[in-house]
């Protein structure tokens, strides 16, 4: 769906972004992250035909964004970091206008209209000015301009800036469900925490380039990550779990993360081995912070590529 090969931008004084090549699947939701300034907002503005690149090529379901950026526009929805609203318009009239901007017919645009005030839940307020509305519900318009003209691609920066922790709650739900209506979503965020929640792959930028080389996949149904913990540190910790053919993702005296099945038996047995063999285990369950973990063990490993 999207597919980035070897690209390069400059601006007059600095390199954004060195050499990036990576690819993201259809129909899922991918966390770009990194500190600030690590080129997330310049990688995703040309994702969006917004800039074009130095070198390298970026293509966008088929389409190069060289070539036919306005065909690329009519099916991505974007949604900037900072971003403009019309004051003076109502809500109802800002979405009609990003549907027409987007290419979307005028016979259709009273029905994509309602459903994107439905899914970002200002169908109360489609009469009210954008002006009028508060910064939380503000954000809830610019992201139902971006969805407006049901896009195959969304690309949104930092989309829960501004929101309490319900409206937080509420877009993951939302992204969720886009992501099932089969749209592709990018989400960039530089707080971890905001992307728990709907995120299973992971593009880490750091200084322009792709931390590890590639997207990293941080949430697996089959086999999740799980946290083990101990009251009494063993620096045999990580031997003892490569025997039983454990790949650890993460360990210390103290702790170790790894992707494990749900299988209720095969916990059961693993925690009675560790027992056996002398480990004073102290908690053993499904880990709530995968994609954090998985990050800080990327960046200690350095190997930008």
């Amino acid at each position: 769906m999207i597919e980035v090969q070897d690209l390069v931008y400059e601006y007059p004084t600095k390199r954004a972004l060195d050499g990036i090549s990576l690819s993201v699947a259809p129909k899922t939701i991918t966390a770009l992250v990194g500190p600030n300034g690590a080129g997330k907002t310049t990688l995703l503005r040309c994702l969006a035909a917004l800039e074009a690149p130095f070198s390298g090529r970026v293509v966008i379901d088929g389409l190069d964004t060289r070539e036919d950026p306005r065909a690329i526009h009519e099916r991505l929805g974007y949604l900037p970091d900072f971003f403009g609203l019309y004051d003076e318009l109502s809500v109802r009239r800002c979405l009609t206008y990003a549907a027409w901007a987007h290419g979307l017919a005028p016979a259709l645009t009273t029905n994509a209209v309602a459903k994107a005030a439905h899914r970002v839940g200002l169908v109360d307020r489609l009469e009210t000015k954008a002006g009028e509305l508060s910064r939380g519900l503000r954000q809830r318009l610019a992201i139902g301009q971006a969805i407006v003209n049901e896009p195959k691609i969304v690309l949104l920066d930092e989309p829960a800036a501004g929101l309490d922790p319900q409206a937080r709650r509420d877009l993951s739900v939302l992204l969720l469900q886009l992501r099932d209506a089969g749209m592709t979503l990018v989400v960039s965020s530089h707080i971890l925490a905001e992307l728990e929640d709907y995120c299973s792959v992971m593009i880490i930028i750091d200084s322009g380039k792709v931390v590890g080389g590639k997207p990293i996949k941080v949430r697996d149904d089959e086999r999740p990550r799980f946290m083990l913990e101990l009251a009494t540190a063993r620096s045999d910790l990580r031997a003892f779990l490569v025997a039983q053919g454990i790949d650890v993702l993460e360990v210390a005296d103290h702790h170790a993360v790894f992707p494990f099945t749900r299988n209720p038996s095969a916990r059961a047995k693993l925690i009675r081995d560790l027992i056996r063999a002398g480990f004073d285990v102290s908690s053993f369950g499904e880990s709530t912070r995968a994609l954090e973990e998985t990050y800080f063990a990327q960046v200690r490993k350095g190997g930008a590529a």
